[in-house]
């Protein structure tokens, strides 16, 4: 499935999940029973997951039950904060020491595990030796903003593996180099993407915008640059991307890869977070899926950033299931087909999006 992307959506993270892994048939991925298996959540601070920073508590105990039903039973959660942060207190705020108990599976504050030196790509690095060690990786990232890299997901994630030492040598060195360096020597076995919530602009979280979907893939460099897609940008936009496409180490483009849909997006009312609420006032929705509407949040915040907001004028971009047999002049998403200009998807893209914004 190394050309295959699955995407599910819905609000019950537990259930999206297992529906995930019974849809690729996960344990199929995985060659022997007693494999050493990672899990890899986005605890970059202690904080909930409603948040948009961290990955939801249900889906790495959904992974942990489907592993354990099909017979595999050494598995640790582990993950190291950002440098200043206790992984101990995301472990407890999110229940951790609960779940290790429940499921007898270990867990790895890799700040305190012991470190190989690595180089690659003539990057110096020290990752966790447990993680080095393991036989099969599962990277759970939240799909969310950065304000050095825009984007931080699969690929960016594999930082948690790393010594505070070299979080710090990474962020010295650009970040971006680094990066693909990383996912040039750890390459998980399967991606699960926590794209439920994640935060628009920030690593911390603090801004969520509520896509209500999750992804599977098993690889990191296509899915990045497809998630990246569904952000409003291009694989040239995250640094980390365009260098793993150069280095010719990762296949970036998205294009001929099979898009599988387990489901249609969800209909409820759309909340915009606290900074995207000056955006929403572009928008005009009427029964519009979290999904959709989140692609034009993060367009219309890439037009902003381009100062191209201006061009609207206090025109309105419709979306939602309302528009059906309507004619607006502006639509996002296929129930707004019947407008003068719009962009097809369900849901569309914020790529998408932002090229119908850049053309007016």
């Amino acid at each position: 499935m190394s050309n295959k992307i699955y995407m599910i959506y819905g609000k019950d993270p537990f259930s999206m999940s297992m529906e995930l892994l019974s849809a690729i048939q996960a344990e199929k991925l995985i060659e022997r029973k007693d494999a050493r298996i990672i899990i890899k959540p986005n605890f970059v601070i202690a904080d909930r997951p409603e948040r948009g920073a961290t990955t939801h508590t249900e889906i790495v105990e959904a992974v942990i039950v489907y592993l354990k039903y099909h017979g595999f039973h050494d598995i640790t959660v582990a993950e190291g904060s950002w440098v200043g942060a206790r992984t101990a207190d995301a472990f407890r705020l999110l229940g951790y020491h609960e779940m290790a108990r429940k499921y007898d599976i270990k867990l790895l504050d890799t700040k305190k595990d012991s470190y190989r030196k690595i180089v690659s790509h003539g990057i110096r690095m020290e990752i966790s030796e447990s993680v080095l060690d393991s036989d099969f990786i599962i990277n759970i990232p939240v799909l969310k903003g950065h304000c050095q890299t825009l984007m931080t997901h699969a690929m960016k994630n594999l930082k948690g593996f790393l010594s505070d030492r070299s979080k710090r040598d990474f962020h010295s060195q650009g970040l971006m180099e680094p990066i693909a360096a990383l996912s040039d020597i750890i390459r998980p076995g399967l991606i699960i993407s926590d794209s439920i919530c994640g935060d628009l602009d920030f690593e911390e979280g603090g801004n969520p915008v509520e896509s209500d979907r999750m992804m599977a893939a098993t690889d990191q460099f296509l899915l990045d640059s497809f998630s990246a897609s569904l952000m409003g940008y291009d694989v040239s936009d995250i640094g980390y991307l365009e260098v793993a496409k150069e280095w010719g180490i990762g296949d970036t483009d998205f294009s001929h890869a099979d898009i599988i849909e387990l489901n249609k997006p969800v209909v409820k009312p759309v909340r915009p977070c606290q900074m995207a609420i000056h955006l929403a006032k572009y928008t005009d929705a009427d029964e519009a899926c979290s999904a959709c509407y989140a692609s034009l949040i993060r367009a219309l915040k890439r037009f902003e950033e381009t100062g191209g907001l201006t061009s609207l004028k206090g025109r309105k971009i419709a979306i939602g299931q309302g528009f059906k047999g309507k004619h607006p002049e502006l639509g996002v998403g296929i129930c707004c087909q019947g407008a003068e200009k719009f962009v097809k998807g369900c849901p569309a893209k914020a790529d998408d999006i932002l090229r119908m914004l850049e053309e007016l």
